[in-house]
């Protein structure tokens, strides 16, 4: 069985940042990483490794969904030895007092996707965020006077939904926000016994239907990849 990506051993450092979007990775490797080359460019999942600070660090795009993260971090962990895979996305704010341009860390990932349930024979397993990596996101967001919200994030196989006010059921049970791969990273990192945590910029929310321009969200993303590489 071919695998999704290209590189060879070692081309690929032990701790990646994972946007989902493929001119994320390449936006963050030319604005942050020193001496960047692409390691992958196979259907367009752009992946590169540079240096930051005179250590090693690769970002690499995962797509949309559950299924997409899973194939891409099971042969990062599996075929390139990653150990620190951290998601850096956009959410949907499900709270009114998670506004627009917020920075939300996810400590564990409710989902409407039934991977888990077939993996667990419809028992209700809980994917959560490595403590290590958590606590040194909040250090290093306190040091840089970036302020964040955390809790439980809802990963959701639509985007969108049939029902638009079906969010407020989650919302209800203090569900933070909604994206779509948080679940699925979780899981396959304590498979394999390593490290994942998700750091969410609040692009929009259900609750007041605001929404963040592109120009915002390059700024807003800023402060969240300036987290996510300090680790």
């Amino acid at each position: 069985m071919s695998l999704h990506i290209e590189a060879k051993v070692g081309d690929i450092a032990e701790t990646i940042l994972l946007p989902g979007d493929p001119l994320r990775a390449k936006w963050i490797a030319e604005n942050f990483f020193e001496n960047p080359v692409c390691f992958n460019t196979v259907r367009n999942m752009f992946g590169y490794t540079g240096t930051y600070k005179g250590k090693k660090i690769s970002v690499m795009g995962t797509g949309m969904g559950i299924p997409s993260i899973s194939i891409y971090t099971h042969e990062l962990i599996t075929e390139y030895g990653v150990k620190n895979l951290i998601r850096v996305g956009s959410a949907g704010s499900y709270q009114k007092d998670v506004k627009i341009r917020d920075i939300v860390l996810a400590m564990s990932a409710s989902s409407t996707s039934n991977i888990n349930n077939f993996r667990f024979d419809n028992a209700n397993y809980s994917p959560t965020a490595d403590f290590k990596l958590f606590q040194k996101a909040v250090e290093i967001a306190k040091n840089k006077n970036i302020e964040l919200k955390a809790g439980n994030i809802l990963s959701s196989d639509e985007f969108y939904a049939d029902d638009f006010e079906s969010y407020q059921k989650w919302s209800k049970f203090g569900v933070m926000c909604v994206e779509m791969e948080t679940s699925g990273l979780y899981t396959i990192a304590a498979k394999h016994n390593v490290n994942a945590l998700s750091i969410l910029t609040i692009s929009d929310s259900l609750v007041t239907g605001e929404r963040t321009s592109t120009k915002e969200r390059e700024s807003t993303f800023k402060d969240m990849i300036e987290i996510a590489i300090e680790m």
